[in-house]
């Protein structure tokens, strides 16, 4: 993805967030870099859409699932931890992947496999095959997680904070919208859990259609990236710029992964909680969504007003500051007060824009922004992984809710101090030349 890096350097610098090298050599008409735009961002949407419903269709139907496939629950917990596995080991391809292919076309093949694996989970008939196809479509989303703050830097350098937040928006959409109908789709197509699942593979199909349009209007994002290198050589700062010198890049990655946590177990297990409460499979579906739909308008909101601070720990602390008290009501009185522990769990699962918001401030440049999101992201993962299959462990072998419930609140501590430490007003480039290390 160097060309595509240094294309995004030189778009910054210039000034002329939507210019490449193809378009010095072969200029184009306003009208076709305008539409050209547009597509991106409807490109931008609707992936974003699709980068959840894969996690929140599953946890709607996990019990369901379980029964189905036969699962303990310790095998349910290892299936809601997959998707960080994936996210980090998939992820840190992405930037490597965009080198050589282009970012457009990844994300591109990204929702391809998003389809693929969606359409073909539910009818494998086995743990194992399920897992397989989970794999296969999480794949794509950890790719295309990684590379869409790139994009959105490469496309729109002034419009970091509200582009992030429509990124972000969607992507809440997504997810809320797969909690609370996949239930009601399962029954009205007959009750199979299978087919409640396999239905999201139509809105990833639609996914791809943007992106192929993107790489044919650009005369394939490679190419553009071969004559971009050629035109601009990388910058020194670009080559030598060792992210993990970075203060910030690990505060950034501890913070991404401890929210990332958070975020998939809630997935994963709010709404099985709600059920052992006594709350109606149903509702605990719409519960969940209520949680994810709180990120649609928020989503939108806090990468704007993050991007008018010069430090974002106030908006760190007071997410987590929800978080506790939605995991106090857990604890207290899950049934009593479902909706709002639901309201507020929802408002702390809003770390998530955050943290994207500030991957695109903690660097000044697009290469800067694609390496510190590819190592914030893995790493960030990778940290998450423990937390749901240690949830599922604890659930199954202590009988109930209260030790889950207290590891979650536990983890939300850690999760503000890092946060705060992340908000700071610098810049991996100059901590990483400075030479700072943890």
């Amino acid at each position: 993805m160097m060309g595509l890096m240094v294309s995004e350097e030189t778009r910054t610098t210039t000034s002329t967030p939507i210019r490449s090298s193809a378009e010095s050599a072969e200029p184009r008409s306003h009208p076709t870099r305008a539409w050209a735009t547009r597509l991106v961002t409807v490109g931008i949407v609707l992936t974003a859409l699709n980068l959840r419903p894969a996690i929140t269709s599953f946890g709607a139907l996990l019990e369901d699932v379980r029964d189905g496939l036969g699962m303990s629950g310790s095998v349910a917990g290892l299936l809601t931890s997959v998707p960080p596995l994936c996210f980090a080991v998939f992820g840190v391809m992405a930037p490597r992947l965009a080198r050589r292919f282009g970012s457009g076309a990844v994300v591109c093949a990204g929702m391809v496999a998003i389809t693929a694996g969606l359409a073909i989970r539910p009818y494998t008939g086995s743990a194992a095959g399920f897992l397989a196809a989970s794999a296969l479509a999480l794949m794509g989303i950890a790719v295309s997680n990684v590379l869409m703050p790139v994009i959105v830097k490469r496309w729109f350098p002034d419009r970091v904070g509200s582009m992030t937040g429509l990124y972000s928006m969607a992507l809440a959409l997504g997810t809320s919208a797969a909690a609370a109908v996949t239930v009601p789709v399962t029954d009205a197509l007959g009750g199979g859990w299978q087919s409640g699942l396999a239905v999201w593979a139509g809105l990833a199909a639609a996914a791809v259609l943007p992106w192929i349009g993107l790489v044919r209007v650009r005369g394939a994002d490679s190419r553009d990236g071969e004559r971009t290198r050629a035109a601009h050589p990388a910058p020194r700062e670009t080559g030598g710029l060792r992210i993990t010198r970075s203060r910030t890049a690990w505060a950034l990655a501890v913070f991404f992964g401890l929210q990332a946590t958070a975020a998939y177990i809630t997935m994963g297990w709010m709404a099985q909680i709600f059920r052992d409460a006594g709350v109606s499979a149903g509702t605990a579906g719409l519960l969940l969504a209520v949680t994810m739909v709180m990120g649609v308008p928020l989503a939108f909101v806090i990468p704007r007003l993050a991007t008018r601070m010069t430090h974002q720990g106030p908006i760190v602390v007071a997410l987590g500051v929800c978080g506790l008290a939605g995991y106090a009501g857990l604890y207290l009185a899950p049934a009593g007060g479902a909706w709002a522990w639901a309201l507020l769990l929802g408002v702390s699962n809003c770390a998530f824009p955050l943290a994207l918001t500030m991957v695109g401030m903690r660097a000044r440049t697009g290469a800067g922004v694609a390496q510190l999101s590819a190592f914030a992201q893995s790493t960030g993962y990778l940290i998450s992984i423990p937390g749901p299959l240690l949830v599922g462990v604890l659930y199954q072998h202590s009988g109930g809710w209260g030790l889950p419930i207290a590891l979650m609140a536990a983890l939300m501590i850690p999760q503000i101090a890092v946060g705060v430490l992340a908000g700071r007003d610098r810049t991996v480039e100059d901590e990483a030349a400075r030479g700072a290390v943890l």
